[in-house]
C-alpha cells in the first residue's frame, strides 16, 4: 500500500504534526503531542482517514510504501513497516502495567542483545525521554559486510508501550529527525480491555481488502 505525492517523509497534513509545550518550558521547546491512545486520537481532515490495523491505526504518509511483517509459520503480522527510499520505520505494540516505565525496563535487555550479535547501542535523549543508537555489522547476500544503523525509541502509553524502530537513512546522524518523530507522534494505539501478561504484543490485522503478495 503505497501513499505518493511529491514529499518524501512529509506527514499527510500539517494537523498530524501537531506539538505541544513541554512541561515548564512556556513555550520555548516543543514535544509531539502523540502518538495517542485510541480513545483521544484526534480527527484527521475530512478526506483522510487512519489505517485501522488492529492494535495500531496508521495515518497515510506521502511518499512511503505500507507494509506488513508476517510470521511465515503463523500467518500472525509482527509489526507495521513505513518504509521510504531512504529507510524505514517500524512499529510494534505491547501490553504495559498501569502508570508503570515498561520501556525503562526492556531497554537494557535491548542493548544486551544488541551487544551479544556483536553490535553497539548507546543511549542518547530524544523527544520522549532515553533512546538507543545502535549499530551493527551485517553480511549482505552479495557477501560483503556493512553497518546498519537503528535508532530504537519507546514510549510509555495508557498500559501499552509503543516501540517505533527507525533503520538506516533515518537513524543516521544529522537525519531529518523532526519528520520522523512527526510521523510517530501521528500513530494511534488500541490497547483493548482484556488483561494480558505484560510485555505481551498487541495484535495486529491486516486492513480491509488486503492481500499477500508474493509468497
Amino acid at each position: 500500500m503505497k501513499f505518493r505525492r511529491k514529499s518524501a517523509t512529509e506527514p499527510e497534513t500539517p494537523d498530524q504534526a501537531a506539538t505541544e509545550p513541554a512541561e515548564g518550558s512556556e513555550g520555548q521547546v516543543s514535544r509531539p503531542a502523540g502518538p495517542y491512545d485510541v480513545s483521544e486520537m484526534p480527527d484527521l481532515p475530512e478526506g483522510v482517514q487512519r489505517i485501522d490495523l488492529g492494535s495500531l491505526l496508521i495515518a497515510p504518509v506521502v511518499g512511503t510504501e505500507l507494509r506488513l511483517q508476517v510470521d511465515e509459520a503463523s500467518g500472525e503480522v509482527q509489526a507495521v513497516l513505513l518504509t521510504a527510499p531512504e529507510g524505514a520505520l517500524e512499529l510494534r505494540a505491547f501490553a504495559a502495567p498501569r502508570n508503570g516505565d515498561l520501556w525503562s525496563e526492556v531497554r537494557p535487555q535491548i542493548a544486551a542483545d544488541m551487544s551479544q550479535r556483536g553490535g553497539t547501542a548507546s543511549e542518547e535523549e530524544g523527544r520522549w525521554g532515553t533512546e538507543l543508537a545502535c549499530e551493527l555489522t551485517r553480511t549482505l547476500s552479495d557477501g560483503r559486510t556493512g553497518q546498519q544503523l537503528s535508532r530504537i525509541i519507546g514510549i510509555n502509553g495508557a498500559r501499552w508501550m509503543l516501540r517505533a524502530t527507525l533503520i538506516g537513512g533515518p537513524a543516521r546522524p544529522g537525519a531529518d529527525r523532526d519528520t520522523w518523530d512527526a510521523v510517530i507522534s501521528t500513530v494511534a494505539v488500541r490497547r483493548g480491555d482484556g488483561a494480558m501478561p505484560v510485555g505481551e504484543p498487541l495484535p495486529l490485522a491486516l486492513p480491509e481488502g488486503a492481500r499477500r503478495v508474493g509468497g
